[in-house]
């Protein structure tokens, strides 16, 4: 199988504690995580923008996927994260990054797009549109900063997306936290804001809920259904890069199997998992740590 991920790479400042590192951010944990999944018939493209400044933080990685789609720019975005204890992030930008280029043509070679909106800016309406009337598979879509409007001076804070409805049109299957589900619609109760963007063609819709674990929404014989899956009870000390993990896991699994409670079970694994890592590194393990986790059961 053929799979392409859309998204913008951005370098993380994360303080925790009164501490700061330097990380790959962004795309780059879709990317990382993906890997741990696919066979050796499949095949991994990749459409976003590197700096040459700070390639020695991605090389590595990305040089494990197509890069065709890799485009070199004079400089990506720096965030500032600051992350307090319930693992919600203040996020601050140094630059805001223009969208990113891809042909549109021949996109029928992939049996599944992620498209992941890192900055928020990673592709336009329009694009996505273009995408959807050129494009026949599965198009996964997490909302992430779409969901944050910025100031003028780069901050970044929750705000409503503006007629969401239209972006919902093009999308099937659809991930966000609670608080980013507040930004699609002028509604507030989460029923309501579920069955109107299922009523838009959304096939699935997967709202993470950090330590209290994951719901999906779908409807079935044409009626709404929903599956809850608690969070793993480890030793959590990092959640950056967790709902991507578990959105490029889900997304491989359900396109190969076509199965949602297989994949909701193995994003919610490697999921879990990645939170005990705090090495960029130890995201090369996920694999061989699931399957260890699976063996104490």
């Amino acid at each position: 199988m053929n799979f392409l991920i859309i998204g913008h790479s951005v370098v993380d400042k994360i303080t925790r504690q009164g501490k700061t590192s330097i990380k790959p951010g962004g795309v780059f944990y879709s990317v990382i995580s993906f890997l741990s999944q696919i066979g050796v018939d499949d095949k991994l493209f990749l459409c976003s923008a590197i700096e040459k400044k700070s390639e020695s933080l991605f090389k590595e990685i990305y040089n494990r996927v197509d890069n065709n789609y890799l485009q070199y720019v004079d400089s990506i975005p720096e965030v500032e994260l600051k992350v307090d204890e319930t693992g919600e992030r203040n996020e601050k930008y140094s630059q805001i990054p223009c969208n990113l280029i891809f042909p549109t043509f021949n996109l029928n070679q992939f049996d599944g797009i992620l498209i992941n909106m890192i900055t928020g800016f990673d592709i336009s309406l329009a694009q996505l549109q273009e995408i959807r009337k050129n494009y026949q598979g599965f198009i996964y879509f997490d909302v992430h900063t779409l969901s944050r409007g910025v100031d003028k001076n780069f901050n970044r804070s929750f705000r409503r997306i503006n007629e969401f409805n239209e972006w919902s049109e093009c999308i099937d299957i659809l991930q966000t936290n609670e608080k980013e589900l507040l930004t699609l619609s002028e509604k507030n109760d989460e029923t309501e804001i579920i069955d109107g963007l299922l009523s838009t063609g959304v096939q699935q819709i997967i709202i993470t809920r950090a330590e209290r674990g994951v719901t999906i929404y779908f409807r079935e014989d044409k009626l709404a259904k929903s599956i809850n899956k608690e969070s793993l009870k480890l030793n959590s000390v990092n959640k950056i890069g967790c709902g991507d993990v578990f959105g490029s896991v889900y997304f491989y699994n359900y396109v190969r199997k076509k199965n949602i409670v297989l994949a909701l079970d193995k994003a919610n694994l490697y999921a879990g998992i990645s939170t005990t890592y705090s090495n960029v590194k130890d995201y090369l393990n996920l694999k061989r740590d699931a399957n260890e986790q699976l063996g104490k059961k």
